[in-house]
């Protein structure tokens, strides 16, 4: 799995989470939600995300260096 799929699946899977605990248990996970959804936006004008960082620190690749490989 590359970064950016990875970066995917983690914040799709967070909305679905937060989204079903704000529904289900408390209002306030609505802020959970908000959070990811801001830090998708500003990642996407900054290219800063910090779950990308500690995915590289785990030696995940990046898209493009899978292909490079190939």
């Amino acid at each position: 799995m590359t970064v950016e799929r990875a970066l995917f699946a983690l914040g799709g899977s967070m909305v679905m989470i937060t989204s079903l605990l704000a529904l289900f248990h408390h209002p306030y996970w609505s802020w959970v939600t908000l959070f990811v959804g801001f830090n998708c936006l500003q990642s996407s004008f900054t290219g800063f995300c910090p779950p990308k960082i500690l995915m590289k620190k785990l030696n995940m690749k990046t898209e493009a260096e899978q292909a490079l490989e190939k």
